[in-house]
């Protein structure tokens, strides 16, 4: 496995594949990796000939106050999952690497991001559609994994593949939990012990939402409430929405009457931001 830095290094590597035919999966990340990843990896290692993993902490999409520079970090650490995982190359720029001075290029978008996480992070999808656009274009991957925990991004991508016509095929891949039914997440490692003992009831949240419409329940208000009565039972969180969307626009319905995501972001205390959904075809 190599760690290469440098957008031109990274470039040479593919190139070198592509002479001999091999097809290449790539899994973005902002490191800090975990079982979630690792899953995302297992799938690329399955699905391609060679699997680049980035890992860059991506500046553009955070915004003021926010955690980039708490957020984990840990190459070393990460370097060894990704190895014992079979991954070829991990690409680790730093910041000038990936935005030189004078950068002023960005990729942004319309209507799926005005919602959910984009209402209160209005900047975060300009960032990721942004740095993910640079990524498929240093890397040429066939194949591009990512999580289906980060629901609303993974709608993003896959408009921006379509409408960009990019050569890439965009996979997702399912949540991975915690034996509690806690949503994999890098910060979760920002949770006290009360905080983490806590934090499960997003999840048994959710799946009571999720029975209440399985059982019938149409009326997507009653549905947001009851999540949000549960979430708030364990007194130490704020939430920052609970929304049932159509799973294609992303727009909010008032009567399920077709296909549903419902999705969550919580704050654990004042240290983590946590997100969580599921998806409904009715």
């Amino acid at each position: 496995m190599k760690i290469l830095k440098t957008v031109k290094e990274v470039k040479d590597e593919v190139k070198a594949w592509r002479k001999e035919g091999l097809s290449v999966g790539l899994v973005p990340t902002m490191g800090w990796l975990h079982e979630g990843h690792l899953s995302l990896i297992k799938n690329a290692r399955e699905n391609n000939d060679r699997v680049v993993v980035s890992d860059f902490v991506n500046p553009l999409q955070f915004g003021p106050n926010e955690d980039y520079d708490n957020y984990p970090r840990d190459l070393d650490r990460d370097a060894g999952l990704c190895e014992k995982a079979g991954v070829d190359v991990i690409f680790a720029p730093g910041i000038e690497e990936m935005y030189p001075e004078g950068f002023c290029s960005y990729v942004d978008m319309n209507g799926l991001t005005g919602g959910l996480c984009g209402k209160t992070r209005p900047i975060h999808f300009r960032g990721v559609q942004t740095v993910v656009n640079k990524l498929f274009n240093i890397v040429t991957p066939d194949n591009a994994y990512f999580g289906e925990k980060d629901a609303q991004q993974l709608a993003v991508i896959k408009r921006m593949v379509l409408d960009l016509n990019m050569n890439v095929k965009i996979n997702g891949c399912p949540i991975i939990r915690e034996e509690d039914g806690l949503a994999k997440s890098s910060r979760n490692s920002y949770l006290s012990p009360e905080e983490r003992k806590a934090a499960p009831i997003i999840n048994k949240a959710m799946t009571k939402g999720r029975e209440m419409i399985k059982n019938g329940e149409r009326d997507a208000k009653k549905v947001i409430d009851a999540i949000s009565e549960i979430i708030l039972s364990v007194g130490i969180t704020k939430i920052d929405y609970v929304s049932i969307v159509d799973s294609l626009t992303l727009e909010p319905v008032e009567k399920i009457e077709k296909d549903i995501l419902c999705a969550c972001a919580v704050y654990m205390g004042n240290s983590a931001r946590l997100i969580d959904n599921f998806s409904l075809e009715i």
